[in-house]
């Protein structure tokens, strides 16, 4: 869309340039891994510069007597050699394969040793090789096991109305593998086919098929799904259960238990269309067909999940006060940036999550008519940045926005670093050259890498490619400040910005009040305040140098009606304050939450505090909710609470 006479012009005059970042790649590459040819995902056993997937059909029954998925998996792999590669090795985690077949034939495969967090890789023999261009099908019989990283199966006692079980799953960063055996990395997209056998409503992470859904054995239905724009392996979503859907927005649903679609609704149809316009304003048109959220369990551990078609939500978005759907602006941006265009591995992950903070923080001023709200979301960004960073460590290596993954399992580097570390990178970039022109720079890198992925180093070309053309001359000194190099690995905090503070100053005031003892509160300190506004003050007391007093905390809590609030945030937040301020009265309140929320955000920081003030409280918290948990988080909170291993 972006003008070929443009795009030539600009990448003619970045010749130089462009080769200035390969020697900046070149001298930082052993940083970031790139052992295995081609190939630059460290956490993929696949050789998937050899072979590509370019088309995926999952044939698969949703059994929920065995708790597994399984049936037949076919992968079409296209020859990325001459005849040279004469096995396919494909990534796995803990599955059951029965079956291999090549293009209808048997042929020889072996499932090797396991290599710790990156599985156990499937060798399949290709005795002839095949020709460039070529494309084989894989037939692959396979089941999932209990030990499946990526599904969680609830009892219909573990849901709302107790009437039906319920199944999803989560399969980022690399937990496909533990579905089917496929080239589980971002730098490889797939078309796929879905045909999902279930007792149960099914949706997933491609478009319904019209008239698709058919009768199977006994009650069992044949759900039908087609994706065809390429993903990566890591958007591969399936839910079922007993599911309702109701209308949100002109390409919009949100599909969730029938006991919380009508608040579900309430919660979200006011403001999608808004979301989506705003979001095509600032890039592109939606590319996907429909947009739609599935509101899971509480146990689901994450705020969303981007999968395309069906963004998988917490309930915690669902608090009767609207305060909490950014998580859907955040989750619709992905629509571009992660989606459409992808980090090529987790090592530039930033490049999906940096964007896309950025856009919805785009999509939130504009929906509010005000830059303001940019730095107001950014203001509280940088509270959990900081957070991290000091959980971390300063000078921790997951603390950088290129992060080495050699060795290591993703879900251990996951933190708020590559968000708002990468947002603030971007934003920095946006301000750099100005808005009208960082505007235009938008749709022309989506649009450049749009069904692709890239790392780092390609990013930086496109910038430059981009803003080395002659109408942005006087940029030319201002650009050439920008220091990659410490934006990319340096670690600890990024510089800080100058934030907008208008629309917390207020926060600050009261939160100063609150460090006198003397200081008599009414619930009028904060009529008409959002509950982000409540967040930021909340945040500000936490951050005293000196705790409240446990009468000041019960006090803010009983005066501002924060253990009552249905918002999640709010009361996570305020449990951290009391639990610095050692209200031992405060501790069950925690431990009563952790029993109802799943999300990780909230879940992993209260039980660190919790385990510093009450560890046997701790312990015994997660011993009685850990099945209530998804997989990752449970994993997670483990070596948080140092247990991992053990018999907590």
């Amino acid at each position: 869309m972006w003008g070929s006479l443009f795009q030539r012009q600009a990448e003619k005059t970045a010749t130089s340039t462009i080769k200035a970042t390969r020697r900046l790649q070149q001298r930082f590459v052993s940083r970031l891994t790139y052992t295995n040819g081609t190939m630059r995902d460290p956490n993929t056993l696949s050789n998937y510069d050899a072979w590509r997937t370019r088309h995926t059909t999952t044939n698969l029954k949703v059994d929920f007597i065995s708790k597994s998925l399984r049936g037949k998996v076919i992968l079409e792999l296209e020859s990325q050699t001459e005849k040279s590669s004469k096995e396919i090795i494909l990534d796995s985690s803990y599955l059951d394969v029965s079956a291999v077949k090549l293009s209808g034939g048997s042929t020889k495969w072996e499932i090797k040793d396991r290599q710790g967090a990156n599985g156990s890789p499937v060798h399949i023999a290709i005795p002839d090789g095949a020709p460039k261009g070529q494309v084989v099908k894989v037939e692959i019989d396979v089941a999932t096991t209990d030990k499946c990283t990526a599904l969680q199966w609830l009892t219909p006692a573990q849901t709302s109305n107790k009437k039906a079980p319920f199944m999803f799953s989560q399969c980022q960063a690399i937990h496909t593998r533990s579905l089917f055996p496929c080239q589980d990395t971002p730098d490889v997209k797939s078309t796929y086919t879905f045909n999902i056998t279930s007792p149960h409503v099914v949706v997933a992470s491609g478009v319904p098929v019209k008239g698709g859904e058919t009768e199977g054995e006994g009650v069992e239905k044949v759900f039908q799904f087609e994706q065809k724009v390429p993903i990566p392996s890591y958007l591969y979503a399936l839910a079922s259960g007993d599911i309702e859907s109701a209308p949100i927005g002109r390409i919009s649903s949100v599909a969730t238990g029938p006991n919380e679609l009508k608040a579900s609704q309430w919660e979200l149809e006011g403001d999608m269309d808004k979301f989506l316009d705003a979001a095509e304003k600032i890039v592109f048109p939606y590319k996907w067909g429909e947009y739609n959220v599935l509101v899971l369990p509480p146990s689901f551990p994450y705020g969303g999940m981007e999968n395309p078609i069906f963004t998988f939500a917490t309930p915690t978005i669902i608090s009767g006060d609207k305060q909490n759907i950014d998580v859907i602006a955040h989750e619709l941006a992905h629509s571009w940036s992660g989606n459409l265009v992808t980090s090529c591995s987790w090592e530039h992950f930033w490049l999906n999550e940096g964007w896309t903070i950025y856009l919805e923080r785009r999509i939130q001023a504009s929906i509010h008519g005000s830059e303001a709200h940019i730095d107001f979301s950014a203001i509280r960004g940088w509270k959990a940045l900081e957070e991290s960073i000091e959980e971390f460590g300063k000078d921790h290596e997951f603390t950088k926005l290129c992060i080495s993954h050699k060795g290591i399992d993703p879900d251990d580097a996951f933190s708020t670093v590559p968000y708002e570390k990468g947002f603030h990178f971007i934003y920095y970039l946006d301000k750099l050259v100005g808005r009208e022109n960082f505007d235009k720079f938008i749709p022309y890198y989506f649009g450049k890498w749009a069904n692709k992925s890239l790392d780092s180093f390609e990013f930086k070309d496109t910038f430059l490619g981009f803003f080395s053309a002659p109408e942005y001359a006087s940029l030319k000194d201002k650009i050439a400040e920008i220091d990659w190099e410490g934006r990319f690995y340096n670690t600890g905090l990024p510089p800080k910005p100058e934030f907008d503070t208008s629309l917390v100053d207020e926060c600050y005031k009261l939160a100063e009040k609150w460090k006198q003892k003397d200081f008599q509160p009414r619930p009028s300190d904060i009529k008409g305040w959002t509950g982000n506004q409540i967040l930021v003050l909340l945040n500000e007391v936490q951050d005293f140098e000196k705790p409240l007093s446990i009468e000041q905390s019960q006090s803010l809590s009983r005066t501002y009606g924060l253990t009552d609030s249905k918002n999640a945030e709010l009361k996570s937040a305020y449990y951290h304050i009391a639990m610095k301020a050692k209200d031992t009265s405060s501790y069950q309140g925690v431990a009563d939450l952790l029993g109802e929320v799943g999300r990780m955000k909230f879940v992993r920081p209260l039980y660190r505090s919790l385990n510093k003030v009450a560890r046997g409280l701790a312990l015994e918290t997660f011993e009685k909710y850990k099945d209530f948990y998804h997989p990752i988080c449970r994993q997670l909170v483990e070596k948080d609470l140092g247990v991992a291993g053990k018999n907590a």
